[in-house]
C-alpha cells in the first residue's frame, strides 16, 4: 500500500511541549463557499492571537476533491502543518501508517474526555488508544431548508414534513420554481438518500444497514420505501443545474427552488445573505419525520513534522481549536454545534436551537463517515450519483446495488 510504503519517509520525534514561539503553519481544508469562508476565519483569527499564524490552504471543490490532494501531500513527502478531514475513518490509513501526530498528550491536557459530548467524537478519533484528531463541530446532515417566499409565490403553506413538500411540488413546478435543490456533486445525492432513509426508515433500520452491514435488511421492504422516496426526490430535483452545494442553497435562498436537503452547515449560507430563521426561511431536522441529527462532522488531523517549531505550533492550534470562545465564534458563523458540552450558545438562532435540543434529548446517530470505510463510501456515492443523473436506473434495479454494496461493507 502507498501509505505505508511512505510511512518511513516521515518519521518524527514524539509529541513536544507546547510553546508560544510564532510560527507559521498551514492548515488546509474544503470550506471555501462564503459561509464557510466566514467561520474558518474565526479560527485563523484565534491561532493569530496566540502568536502564530494560520496560512490559509483552502481547496475549492469539496471533501471529494479535496481529501485526495490532502492525502498526496502526506504520502508523498510535503505535508501541511494540519488538516480538515470528517472525522471517522478518512485518516485511518495514514495513521496506520504513522503519518499522522499522536495528540494523546495535548488531550489528556486539556482534559477533552471530559468536555467533549458526545463520546462518539473523540472515540472516531482514537486509535489503539491513541488520539489522533481534534474535533471542531457537530455537522447533522439531517435537515430539510425550505424558502418562505418560494411557497408564498406558489399560493401554498409551507410544509410540515417530507409528505407535504413532496405533495407540494406541483404547485411549486406551476410557479416556475424547482421543489427540490440537488447539486451534482456525488456527496450530496449520497447524503439526500441517507437523510431519507432516517426519516423514511428510522433509526434501527439505518444502523442495521450502516452499523451491522445487514445486507437483507438493505435488499428489504424498509430500504424499498426509502428508495421510493428517493425517486420522489430525484423527481423533484430535475432542473437544478448547478454543481456546488452551496449553488443549491443559493437556489433555495433566492426562492428560485422550493427546498433542500442538506447538512447545517447550509444555515452559514443563509447567515451571510441575511435571512433569519423561521422567517425568512424554515428549517425541518428530520424532515419534520424523525427528529434525529447525526453527530458527524469536522476534525483536523496534524502530519508528523520534523520542523520543531511547527510541531510545537501544531499543539498550540489543537488546543485553541477546543477552546471554548473559539467553539462558539466558529460554530456561530458555521450552522454547526459545538463539540463541548459546556460552552454558551444563547446567540444561536431557531434552527440551531432545535438541534442542540434533539442533541441534548440524545437523539442522535452517528455519521456513515464513522461507519464506512473509505472505499464502501466511494462505491455509495458512484451509486446514488449514478441514480439521480439517470432516470432510467428504476428504485429497484438502485436497490439491488445498494444492498451488494452493503454486503461487502467494511
Amino acid at each position: 500500500m502507498k501509505i505505508r510504503m511512505m510511512a518511513a519517509m516521515l518519521a518524527a520525534s514524539a509529541a513536544l511541549p507546547i510553546s508560544a514561539s510564532a510560527t507559521d503553519l498551514e492548515v488546509t481544508h474544503w470550506w471555501t463557499s462564503g459561509g464557510e469562508s466566514a467561520a474558518v476565519a474565526e479560527l485563523a483569527k484565534a491561532f493569530d492571537a496566540t502568536g502564530n499564524h494560520w496560512v490559509d490552504g483552502a481547496i475549492a471543490g469539496s471533501g471529494g476533491t479535496a481529501r485526495p490532494i490532502m492525502i498526496s501531500r502526506i504520502t508523498g513527502g510535503d505535508p501541511m502543518g494540519a488538516t480538515q478531514f470528517n472525522h471517522g475513518r478518512q485518516a485511518e490509513e495514514l495513521v496506520q501508517a504513522g503519518l499522522m501526530r499522536d495528540l494523546t498528550d495535548v488531550a489528556t491536557a486539556e482534559h477533552w474526555k471530559d468536555i467533549i459530548r458526545p463520546s462518539s467524537l473523540l472515540d472516531s478519533c482514537t486509535i489503539d488508544g491513541k488520539i489522533y484528531c481534534a474535533p471542531v463541530n457537530i455537522h447533522s446532515w439531517q435537515w430539510l431548508w425550505l424558502s418562505n417566499a418560494a411557497f408564498k409565490k406558489a399560493g401554498i403553506e409551507v410544509p410540515k414534513n417530507w409528505d407535504e413538500f413532496v405533495a407540494a411540488a406541483p404547485a411549486l413546478e406551476k410557479a416556475g420554481i424547482i421543489p427540490l435543490a440537488v447539486g451534482g456533486q456525488p456527496w450530496q445525492a449520497t447524503g439526500a438518500f441517507d437523510v431519507l432513509m432516517v426519516a423514511v426508515a428510522g433509526k434501527d433500520v439505518f444502523n442495521k444497514v450502516f452499523k451491522d452491514k445487514d445486507a437483507e435488511v438493505a435488499a428489504g421492504p424498509e430500504i424499498a420505501k426509502v428508495f421510493k422516496a428517493a425517486d420522489d426526490a430525484r423527481r423533484m430535483s430535475k432542473g437544478s443545474n448547478v454543481q456546488d452545494w452551496n449553488q443549491a442553497t443559493n437556489l433555495v435562498i433566492t426562492g428560485k427552488a422550493g427546498g433542500q436537503i442538506m447538512g447545517d452547515w447550509a444555515q452559514g449560507e443563509f447567515a451571510l445573505a441575511g435571512q433569519k430563521a423561521g422567517t425568512d426561511y424554515t428549517c425541518l431536522p428530520g424532515l419534520g419525520v424523525n427528529e434525529i441529527i447525526s453527530t458527524g462532522g469536522d476534525a483536523f488531523y496534524f502530519p508528523l513534522l520534523k520542523d520543531e517549531e511547527k510541531s510545537k505550533a501544531q499543539a498550540v492550534l489543537a488546543k485553541t481549536l477546543l477552546d471554548p470562545k473559539t467553539q462558539v465564534a466558529f460554530n456561530l458563523k458555521k450552522g454547526s454545534l459545538p463539540v463541548r458540552g459546556d460552552v454558551d450558545l444563547a446567540a444561536a438562532n431557531d434552527c440551531m436551537k432545535k438541534g442542540l435540543d434533539i442533541l441534548a434529548k440524545g437523539n442522535v446517530i452517528e455519521g456513515t463517515d464513522q461507519l464506512l470505510s473509505a472505499d464502501s463510501q466511494k462505491q455509495k456515492e458512484d451509486l446514488f450519483s449514478e441514480f439521480f443523473a439517470n432516470p432510467s436506473m428504476t428504485p429497484e434495479d438502485a436497490q439491488k446495488r445498494f444492498a451488494a454494496i452493503i454486503a461487502s461493507a467494511d
